[in-house]
């Protein structure tokens, strides 16, 4: 029985690639192949971005109070059909169903952020800024933006970016990843229930190919990424090198201190769900845990007992805590990456690499790991290895664990485990990462606040979401005006 095949959605319609080509989308949890996917090529691109600069030309004009009105008809849908939403997540990214849910409330919330943006880019003026000459700056859109979204947050990533784009002005092409299609084209079709002019919002299904297209067509004047490290410095540097304007999130390497005054049983738990939850595969995810003094030894029992009772399993099966990864190719990379990292003198106090699930021969499962007494110059402690592994360093004092921070390349997110405020607020202040957790696992921005990220996890100046978001996809026009009283007489 042929597979539903997944196509591009240009200018209001369904339609396929001119390539011919297409890729299997699999079912992490069973290796079932769930749709194909279509791989589109530079003509496809250009073809999508010559569509949407003609949507912008008319879309631009309208009102941003009109603009919105489809915004908030699509919040009703996204909530309407979550359930078929958050199912889908989990079939095609292996995440649990509660996580798949969570992710699509993260979704709505920077739809419902963006409704706001009749106030939100408004501009400013001043009145005689000489004699009779009065200034004004105001905000004007782009013109055809791109993104470009990851595997691992098929349905809340394209909405860091899509409503305040289209609110602001700007039409969209939206290119998630070829590996979880079906979750955007569900999106779409609601998106056109809101009755969006054809044009402003397109779908274009794709590998590389496509993305350098993206990069390269001068008619994209932006381009939003969600992505590793590698590819986030390749899509950034190239962007720009075409004078588009880049923001690109890229990986992490997430550090938890955990002071000795921590509450025992809440910071296991939240540690736990940070470096477990969506199996590791999320930029937020812990990856390191640092305990300080005499925090060592009743942290490390505890979260080894904490990792070995995880429920590891199909995302759709109630009682599920942790399901599986991406691709079998994943599967083997972050094994190889435990191997590594017991080679380079870590201590594997729990193995997850002999994982089954009964009834689930063929899924990618992994077991949470927990990797004790890596160093910090190890390659593996510098590695994001995007997995269900925590890696355990030990530290005399906030000072060290605070360097070790420091140290290393990426700045995503560092969090802190403690009831002292001076401990808290010298960590806030030294750390070196964009988003800081305090008693917080997952330091994960609200919509109206930016997505921050520093050092190799963020390339540009701009952020998702909040008010980055409008910076990033408005550019400013400054109008000095004066109006001598001989010109008004004749009017």
């Amino acid at each position: 029985m042929s597979k539903e095949k997944i196509l591009n959605y240009v200018n209001g319609k369904w339609v396929d690639a001119t390539s011919g080509q297409s890729q299997a989308v699999v079912n992490p949890a069973t290796q079932e192949v769930l749709a194909e996917v279509a791989l589109s090529n530079t003509d496809d691109v250009q073809r999508a971005a010559d569509v949407a600069h003609e949507a912008y030309l008319e879309w631009r004009k309208v009102p941003s109070t009109e603009r919105i009105q489809y915004l908030f008809k699509l919040k009703t849908l996204l909530e309407e059909n979550l359930d078929a939403l958050a199912r889908t997540i989990t079939l095609e990214c292996g995440k649990t169903y509660n996580e798949s849910a969570g992710e699509l409330r993260r979704a709505i919330e920077n739809v419902e952020v963006a409704c706001g943006i009749p106030t939100m880019m408004m501009g400013s003026n001043v009145e005689d800024i000489a004699r009779g000459i009065d200034e004004h700056m105001i905000r004007q859109p782009l013109g055809v933006v791109a993104i470009i979204s990851p595997f691992n947050f098929p349905g809340m990533i394209p909405f860091w970016f899509l409503p305040y784009a289209i609110a602001t002005g700007n039409t969209v092409i939206l290119k998630p990843s070829e590996r979880v299609p079906m979750t955007m084209k569900l999106a779409l079709e609601l998106i056109a229930k809101t009755g969006l002019p054809d044009g402003v919002v397109n779908l274009v299904n794709g590998g590389k190919e496509a993305v350098d297209a993206i990069l390269d067509y001068p008619a994209i004047r932006a381009v939003s990424f969600v992505g590793s490290t590698e590819v986030a410095r390749y899509i950034y540097s190239r962007g720009a090198a075409n004078g588009k304007r880049v923001q690109c999130q890229g990986g992490a390497k997430n550090p938890i201190v955990i002071m000795p005054d921590a509450d025992p049983e809440l910071t296991t738990q939240i540690v736990a769900d940070s470096g477990f939850g969506c199996a590791g595969q999320r930029c937020l995810a812990t990856s390191l845990v640092i305990t300080v003094g005499e925090a060592k030894a009743p942290f490390t029992e505890a979260l080894v007992e904490t990792a070995r009772a995880r429920k590891v399993g199909f995302g759709l099966d109630a009682g599920t805590q942790v399901g599986p990864v991406i691709t079998p190719e994943s599967k083997s990379r972050i094994t190889g990456l435990i191997g590594k990292a017991i080679d380079e003198g870590a201590t594997a106090l729990v193995d997850g690499r002999a994982c089954s699930v009964d009834g689930f021969d063929n899924g990618n499962f992994l077991m949470p790991t927990i990797l004790d007494n890596m160093h910090p110059d190890s390659e593996v402690a510098g590695t994001e290895i995007f997995g269900p592994v925590l890696g355990l360093m030990h530290a005399a004092d906030l000072d060290q664990a605070i360097d070790i921070i420091n140290g290393a390349r990426y700045g995503n997110m560092a969090c802190i485990f403690t009831e002292s405020g001076g401990a808290a607020r010298k960590f806030r202040n030294e750390a070196d990462a964009g988003n800081i957790g305090i008693n917080i696992g997952v330091a994960a921005p609200m919509a109206f606040f930016p997505f921050s990220g520093w050092n190799d996890s963020f390339f540009g100046d701009l952020h998702a979401q909040g008010s980055h978001a409008i910076e990033f996809y408005t550019q400013t026009k400054v109008i000095v005006e004066r109006w001598p009283k001989e010109w008004s007489r004749r009017f």
